[in-house]
């Protein structure tokens, strides 16, 4: 518990430190005209209330990724949080926060734009088809992930209330938040469901202090690999893999798609450090507690083998997250755990179509108005998602957290030219896009699903 209780600590103190630190050499102006007021159109750019900026960010960048990644990062042992607490308050706060500010002082610029004016054009329609591949691909697998999931808690009769209904339902529902002005559903829906998602964090990481079990210290083999699929010990090396696996709690590139769409929502630059660096506290805060939840939860449970083992076994992260709550908070942990592993996903699905229409719109320089514009980039949109619901993901889906941590990587680099050419301290952005890079280029050559160059990683290491 110690581990836990120092780290929690440490990314709060982030916040206020090195938060402090970023916002200094960023150096916000409380006086500068804002985006939201100076391009409102009633749709994207509209001054919105700070609480609420807060918690559509956070539930932005967070949904299943701080809860799904912990739980199969921490299989890796306590790396996982040193990985969440300094890839949290150096790389992942950090990336979120220039992101967001940039873009600010971009007008609300989007990725593909922001990285173009740094690194060229070729870049710019690079990032423009890759961001757009990544984001239709993460709207089209999170219609089909809660319906399946709503289909299990939801018996159907028929037609109605199967994993076709739900997914009709839940594509509908996209259609409405991708096309209508952001305070009508976004805005309103988000802020339920961030602060559920919160109360979730709070009721698990009680049950930590609680509930029976061991959580792991840094101490008990702080460099050993304890994955327990970990047959040879070059197949999933603890460093890159754990920085891969846990992308969400620490750093991750579909942030960078998702931070432009509140830096066209905020009303002063003074209110970046809470939006988008303490966001990402946030989430790095849920990331440490379900990862110690859920092998504290592993370590209760009877038989033998390592909790380690044990996790593994237990199935996929949604049937842990489902069993700590009803196990650790009855009823009331029930519908949380609804809400974590459905509601989650939907909303990061509805802003991942949003955030493509509006990288679009930006490369097109297309307004979006009115609503015939909106539907004019959203319908190929659309189509192609449907299009996609019919593939097998299996194999798209293992290369996701690599092209996730790239784009992190590209947009770190982007910052960290930003900073130079405007004659700030840019090594607070240099030097986590060095280390990505490191991690990026690691994973791709040594990974199972890469080039598999286990002996590239005997030599080096």
């Amino acid at each position: 518990m110690i581990t836990f209780s120092v780290a929690l600590v440490c990314l709060l103190l982030g916040y206020f430190f090195y938060g402090a630190v970023v916002e200094r050499v960023f150096k916000p102006d409380a006086s500068a005209e804002m985006p939201c007021y100076t391009r409102q159109d009633g749709v994207d750019y509209m001054p919105l209330p700070l609480w609420r900026v807060i918690l559509i960010q956070f539930l932005n960048i967070a949904g299943t990724g701080p809860i799904f990644g912990a739980i199969m990062g921490i299989l890796f042992g306590p790396m996982a949080y040193l990985w969440i607490v300094f890839g949290c308050i150096f790389a992942g706060a950090v990336h979120d926060y220039l992101c967001g500010m940039i873009s600010v002082r971009k007008q609300g610029l989007s990725l593909p734009e922001l990285v173009g004016d740094e690194l060229g054009a070729g870049m710019r329609h690079f990032m423009s088809a890759f961001s757009l591949v990544l984001l239709v691909c993460v709207g089209a697998v999170f219609v089909i992930t809660p319906a399946a999931l709503l289909d299990r808690l939801v018996p159907s009769q028929g037609w109605w209330f199967s994993t076709q209904f739900w997914i009709t339902v839940i594509f509908l529902y996209y259609v409405l938040a991708t096309l209508l002005p952001i305070d009508k559903l976004i805005g309103r829906l988000y802020p339920v469901f961030g602060l559920a998602l919160l109360l979730m964090a709070v009721g698990v990481g009680y049950g930590i202090f609680t509930q029976a079990g061991h959580v792991p210290e840094l101490t008990d083999g702080l460099l050993a690999n304890h994955h327990p699929r970990n047959f040879h010990p070059l197949m999933l090396p603890v460093f890159p893999m754990v920085c891969v696996t846990i992308a969400c709690g620490a750093i991750s590139g579909f942030h960078a798609t998702q931070s432009p769409l509140m830096a066209r929502c905020l009303t002063n630059e003074r209110y970046g450090r809470p939006v988008f660096y303490g966001a990402m506290i946030l989430e790095g805060v849920v990331a440490l507690v379900w990862a110690s939840a859920a092998i504290k939860y592993a370590d209760s449970l009877p038989g033998e083998g390592t909790p380690y083992f044990k996790l593994m076994s237990l199935g996929s992260p949604t049937i842990v997250v489902r069993d700590i709550c009803t196990s650790w908070m009855g009823v009331v942990g029930s519908v949380l755990a609804i809400l974590g592993v459905v509601a989650a996903p939907i909303t990061s699905g509805d802003t991942a179509f949003r955030s493509a229409r509006l990288i679009a719109a930006d490369f097109l320089h297309m307004k979006q108005d009115v609503l015939w514009k909106r539907l004019v980039l959203s319908l190929p949109l659309f189509a192609v998602a449907l299009w996609l619901m019919n593939i097998d993901f299996a194999v798209l889906w293992r290369y996701f957290a690599w092209t996730n941590q790239t784009m992190a990587t590209v947009m770190l680099w982007t910052a960290a030219l930003w900073l130079r050419r405007q004659g700030k301290c840019y090594w607070i952005a240099l030097v986590p896009a060095v280390f990505m890079t490191v991690v990026t280029v690691l994973y791709i050559l040594v990974a199972p699903e890469g080039f598999h160059l286990s002996f590239l990683y005997k030599f080096l290491f």
